[in-house]
């Protein structure tokens, strides 16, 4: 089976031996099943003729890592293809919506995407978060000073998000009180401008936070904390000193299966949930990271393959064919 990830142009840049991230063990365990696995990012894909087309590079294996031919550019039909793994990294700007409009020409009866890119454009990772405020700390989105002067007052401890930015940035903490309240609100909002996502601070945040991984309407039982590096309040770094073993509990399970099944019916099938003291901080949908190289050391598996076993499912599933 022809498969293609889009993927990130960092990602592309250091492709090989790169096993932090998600990508890199999907791709090898789907090479590990004789699939032909391609690679490109969002500035290769095109339209000729409202017909779909990427350049992109094929990958193998060897000796357990992956390498992509750098000469073997090539531009295929992405009918061709029958999975596309959608996962580009944020910020979901101009040149990102606009990938997500070339797949509206792609034939889906032929092309399983995953997640699916329409779902993606319509769903902002700190705004629609808020389909399952009841499991939210207490928050606003907003773009008024005044908004936010009341809501710190009257929480005392707040969170400010970006709604478009990723791995932590532009996340600022705030305490009333604070002789920068003023500069800090008109630098997060470009001086009443742009909306922002407000939080209330969970104390418990100095403990880090839960990635909780969805596949499909399940939550995985595999689970990890991020924990704050450099001196600073949020995970920012991905390294083995900040990722450590965790636990979901009963309670946590039950919870965010609804999240889950939610997700599942917009056509997002992979996502990961940040959550601290069992409220959601935020949901990871454009391409989560499933922290697979920690988590196989922690829980002596192989998520890769739980993982790739749900895709290739799900695939034949949708496309009513044996993958």
């Amino acid at each position: 089976m022809k498969v293609l990830f889009v993927i990130d142009r960092l990602e592309l840049k250091y492709f090989e031996f790169n096993d932090l991230v998600t990508n890199f063990w999907m791709i090898k365990s789907l090479l590990e099943r004789n699939c032909q696995v391609f690679i490109t990012t969002i500035d290769m894909l095109k339209l000729k003729s409202a017909i779909a087309y990427t350049s992109c590079y094929k990958s193998y294996l060897k000796d357990e890592n992956i390498f992509y031919d750098k000469d073997s550019l090539s531009e295929i039909k992405i009918e061709d293809f029958k999975l596309v793994l959608f996962r580009p990294d944020p910020p979901v700007d101009l040149d990102y919506i606009n990938a997500t409009y070339v797949f509206d020409f792609v034939d889906r009866s032929k092309t399983f995407i995953m997640n699916d890119t329409t779902s993606i454009r319509n769903f902002n990772e700190k705004l629609h978060s808020l389909l399952f405020e009841e499991l939210m700390p207490n928050n606003i989105v907003t773009s008024s000073k005044s908004d936010i002067i009341t809501f710190l007052n009257e929480n005392e401890e707040i969170i400010l998000k970006p709604l478009n930015q990723c791995f932590g940035g532009g996340v600022m903490y705030l305490k009333k009180g604070d002789k920068n309240t003023a500069v800090i609100i008109n630098s997060m909002t470009n001086n009443g401008k742009n909306m922002i996502m407000v939080q209330k601070y969970i104390p418990k945040a100095v403990y880090g936070d839960k990635r909780v991984l969805i596949l499909g309407d399940e939550i995985l039982d595999y689970c990890v904390q991020k924990t704050a590096s450099n001196n600073d309040f949020k995970f920012c770094e991905h390294n083995d000193n900040n990722i450590h073993k965790a636990v979901l509990t009963d309670d946590e399970k039950i919870k965010f299966a609804k999240v889950a099944q939610k997700l599942n019916s917009m056509g997002i099938y992979m996502a990961g949930l940040d959550v601290i003291d069992g409220q959601i901080i935020e949901v990871n949908v454009t391409s989560p990271c499933y922290f697979i190289k920690e988590i196989n050391n922690h829980f002596g598996c192989r998520l890769e393959d739980t993982i790739t076993d749900y895709i290739l499912t799900k695939t034949g599933q949708f496309l009513s064919i044996q993958v």
